[in-house]
């Protein structure tokens, strides 16, 4: 037996201190996790991954069989309850129903105040010479996104100075006296959604597109009245109402045809008392 190596041995245990670990001497020693090529024919999926089939009416030892798991006779095994069935007793959404309505012809307008359009102009996104239209205010992001169109509201008016020219859907009557106040001018104009299409990406359209007109009465009578600073203004007559059932006294036009006038004067000419 050869002496050196069993010295070697005997010495570097001796030399090795007390709270020798080789599971810290290891630690430092970053371990390479192999995978062989074999494991690739073994891959399937988790069995909790998929849940198996229910084959009903398949025989008795399915536990879904002859009667499928709907039991005997009744409504459920023939057919469906409907929906919001609760056995009879009155539904919950009659006893306890929405409270409210939804007003199918309301208008979503976008608003935008006084504050918020000076803002824009203070920072140069917006230039007070030109005129101000959809177009201006979505491409400056001062506005995100219109859905029925704009309506300009007064908060902020003390800090609005700038005259400008600006069309929008609607606006409030401080918000017409503010921007006039300024020496600015403002229209108001009906918009229907392929008409804000076509102001907001004017590619999109040939250039001479003509904008669609209101046909409702109210929308109308809105863009007809001076106050509100109709674009539709310039066809009121002087002293003519925005109303469309509005007449001039004097021209108001019979509703009787003139055989209806003549047999209405020979009954009162024929009556004898």
């Amino acid at each position: 037996m050869p002496l050196l190596p069993t010295i070697s041995r005997t010495v570097g245990l001796a030399l090795r201190p007390n709270n020798y670990s080789p599971i810290r001497v290891l630690s430092g020693v970053q371990l390479q996790q192999c995978r062989f090529a074999s494991i690739l024919g073994d891959l399937r999926d988790v069995k909790a991954s998929f849940k198996k089939r229910i084959r009903r009416g398949r025989g008795p030892s399915s536990g879904k069989g002859k009667t499928s798991g709907r039991g005997h006779k009744g409504q459920k095994q023939h057919g469906k309850v409907p929906f919001g069935f609760q056995g009879g007793q009155t539904p919950l959404h009659i006893t306890h129903p929405e409270k409210g309505e939804v007003n199918l012809f309301a208008q979503d307008m976008s608003p935008l105040n006084l504050d918020r359009l000076q803002s824009w102009i203070d920072q140069g996104r917006i230039d007070p010479a030109k005129p101000i239209t959809f177009k201006e205010l979505v491409d400056t992001r001062c506005l995100h996104g219109i859905k029925d169109g704009v309506k300009l509201l007064a908060r902020g008016k003390q800090v609005f100075k700038t005259p400008i020219e600006i069309t929008v859907s609607r606006a409030s009557r401080e918000a017409i006296k503010a921007v006039e106040d300024a020496g600015g001018k403002i229209v108001t104009r009906f918009f229907n959604k392929n008409g804000i299409r076509a102001v907001v990406h004017p590619e999109r359209y040939p250039p001479d597109v003509r904008l669609a007109n209101p046909t409702a009465r109210k929308e109308i009578e809105y863009y007809r009245d001076p106050e509100h600073r109709g674009y539709l203004a310039h066809t009121l007559d002087e002293g003519e109402s925005p109303s469309l059932f509005w007449q001039a006294p004097g021209k108001a036009k019979s509703v009787l045809s003139k055989e209806q006038i003549q047999k209405r004067k020979d009954k009162k000419a024929n009556r004898l008392f």
